[in-house]
């Protein structure tokens, strides 16, 4: 089900996580290539470090929060929950991204906190006006930490336990931006795992903590619930044990996804399309299909901005599954962190 749209998830997969000897020779092969882009990463950081590069400051209080690697971190949830815990206090978000793969995460964003002010603009000190000018009292930058042209208040990164099974190369031949030294850069450090287990994100969070002497928080994001995609019906996930479900998504890790709702005793088949994939009609036909045929489809929250003003009233509708944030450890520090960037009497 999953090859027949064309999807480059187990190419990927194989080229950044598998041992065997065709996958190690073509990450050999694409070495000359990896080599250039940290150079020229390192150059860059250099160039922002020695005052070469102009950096901006900003109007409002700012937390970045970002990544090393490609996709599937878990950044963007984690963004979404620092602008829920300002809005919880009564200060209004301003959430920065940049334009990117038709603007999937800025809808998934103004859905779930329609309180905030989401600014899609690659110029993020001109995001951060509009935000101001829109009444924000916060910025939340998301996917900002190779972001060196704006300054932050609190720089969050994001690591994955799951990257702990792909190898520790730039890319292409990796899925590496930058190196794990780059934590050094963070002012905090939240390791996620979805399909890990507790024991790969405290080794990973131990790994970390001798690289850069920064707080390590570990936060788990996992499947709290399903809402119906056009009614918000709400369904437990113990709901879909024994039944027939199509995962379906167009998301950067589709493994996770696919574990978790395997987790919840369905009977999964799977079907996948490239990150940032735009439905087309074909699309939404065969996921209607799919929909008769299954008890249910399951889709993520970043997908279902993309179908639910386009899904057929006819077709039973997908389910949306909806990842929960809890930490494991370290959630306090966090906290304390977050407070620090908005209490004047903290940031003399």
């Amino acid at each position: 089900m999953a090859g027949r749209r064309g999807d480059t998830h187990r190419l990927i997969r194989w080229l950044w996580t598998s041992r065997r000897l065709d996958a190690r020779l073509a990450r050999l092969a694409l070495l000359p290539l990896s080599a250039v882009w940290r150079t020229a990463m390192s150059l860059r950081t250099l160039g922002y470090q020695h005052g070469l590069f102009p950096i901006a400051d900003l109007p409002l209080p700012a937390v970045a929060v970002g990544n090393l690697t490609v996709g599937g971190s878990g950044k963007t949830p984690m963004a979404m929950w620092v602008a829920r815990f300002y809005a919880d206090r009564g200060l209004v978000p301003g959430i920065l991204l940049r334009r990117y793969g038709g603007g999937d995460e800025a809808l998934v964003h103004a859905r779930a906190l329609p309180q905030a002010h989401v600014i899609v603009d690659r110029d993020r000190a001109a995001g951060a006006e509009r935000a101001l000018g829109r009444g924000a009292t916060v910025l939340v930058l998301d996917d900002a930490y190779q972001r060196l042209d704006v300054r932050r208040d609190l720089n969050i990164l994001v690591v994955s336990a799951e990257t702990t099974r792909a190898v520790r190369w730039p890319l292409p031949a990796g899925p590496w931006r930058e190196s794990l030294s780059a934590a050094q850069r963070a002012d905090l450090i939240v390791v996620t795992r979805k399909r890990a287990a507790p024991e790969a994100a405290e080794a990973l969070a131990d790994e970390i903590r001798t690289i850069a002497a920064r707080p390590v928080a570990i936060a788990h994001l996992g499947l709290s619930r399903l809402d119906g995609l056009c009614s918000a019906r709400s369904v437990l996930p113990s709901e879909l044990a024994g039944k027939r479900v199509v995962v379906a998504s167009a998301i950067a890790d589709p493994e996770a996804f696919v574990s978790q709702t395997k987790g919840t005793g369905a009977a999964v088949q799977v079907a996948t399309w490239k990150d940032h994939h735009q439905f087309v009609d074909e699309d939404i036909a065969w996921l209607a299909h799919a929909a008769r045929r299954a008890d249910h489809v399951v889709i993520t929250e970043k997908d279902a901005v993309k179908l639910r003003d386009r899904w057929p009233a006819e077709a039973p509708e997908p389910l949306v599954a909806v990842l929960g944030l809890t930490w494991e450890t370290g959630g306090e520090a966090v906290a304390a962190a977050l407070e620090a960037v908005v209490t004047p009497a903290e940031r003399l």
